[in-house]
């Protein structure tokens, strides 16, 4: 009994910092979305009493989604393609990449491992920075393109192009499923990939119908690792775009709070994030739930 209580009792510090961080910031975000606007300085003023939320601001979001009045559906949409397009990718580019490092790199696994954290050391801003110039008209993107000279691309990168949006969020958050994803397929049970060999699978067979199934809720942890942020970030589209023809919920969001008088509506978009981002994530527990009770 004594046993059985005690690792409770350790991680209950650590579960009561997390939700007393979590839940105590959602709140004030929910008071500020259901308070009021003061008339003269257009600043929030928070209504803390839940029965006296004001749904004023929040559905004026949602009523300016869809329809006539639509202006913010477009951006939310955009958000969802971007998302979805960045993330297959980074999953393309990362589980490969994971694979070799974890299952066949043998002695060279902590050379590559050091090269795969190496990105975390330099700020996402410089990272940013790089590709914007490498992306000017006179960059060396447009450089190799015109073939030293003989060539004149008229292309503008920087100028609203949804592929080099897409692009960059690959580049900023590949490394944020990769490390992941290395972590479980590094745990796979060597035994039971050498039983499907044994069994008469090939080397195709014994990946499909074993390492795949086995490996996804890595892939689905590490999904969630790589979308969660991308869902607020603004930064990328401001560096790489500037354009209101790529501009994403983050975007909304920051210029939201830049504007007198609409926190509310920021917090509004903070909360449609968290809805969208709180499906994958019941379905990552219903996953590993399912796992955990076919281990058992």
């Amino acid at each position: 009994m004594r046993t059985r209580a005690l690792w409770p009792a350790l991680a209950a510090p650590g579960l009561i910092w997390l939700l007393l961080f979590f839940l105590a910031p959602m709140y004030v975000v929910l008071c500020i979305v259901f308070g009021q606007v003061d008339p003269i300085f257009r600043t929030p003023v928070p209504t803390w009493n839940p029965l006296q939320w004001d749904p004023t601001q929040f559905t004026y979001v949602l009523t300016r989604i869809v329809g006539a009045d639509g202006v913010f559906g477009p951006a939310l949409l955009r958000t969802a393609v971007y998302v979805v397009a960045a993330s297959a990718l980074c999953l393309l580019i990362a589980f490969p990449v994971s694979y070799y490092v974890a299952r066949l790199a043998g002695r060279r696994k902590g050379l590559l491992l050091a090269l795969l954290i190496a990105p975390f050391w330099i700020s996402y801003m410089m990272r940013m920075f790089a590709w914007v110039n490498l992306l000017q008209d006179d960059g060396l993107v447009n450089e190799v393109l015109s073939f030293g000279g003989l060539f004149q691309p008229d292309i503008d990168w920087l100028t609203g192009q949804p592929v080099v949006v897409i692009l960059g969020l690959v580049y900023g958050y590949v490394p944020y499923m990769i490390l992941p994803m290395y972590a479980g397929l590094d745990r796979l049970s060597q035994p039971m990939l050498e039983a499907s060999r044994d069994l008469g699978a090939d080397r195709l067979s014994s990946f499909w119908r074993v390492t795949l199934p086995l490996c996804r809720p890595t892939i689905v942890a590490a999904l969630l690792l790589t979308c969660l942020p991308m869902l607020g970030d603004y930064f990328t589209s401001d560096m790489l775009s500037a354009s209101p023809k790529t501009a994403m919920v983050g975007n909304l969001i920051n210029n939201s709070v830049l504007s007198p008088g609409q926190t509310g509506q920021a917090g509004a978009f903070v909360m449609l994030v968290f809805i969208a981002a709180l499906l994958p994530m019941l379905y990552y527990i219903r996953v590993t739930g399912r796992r955990d009770e076919v281990a058992t």
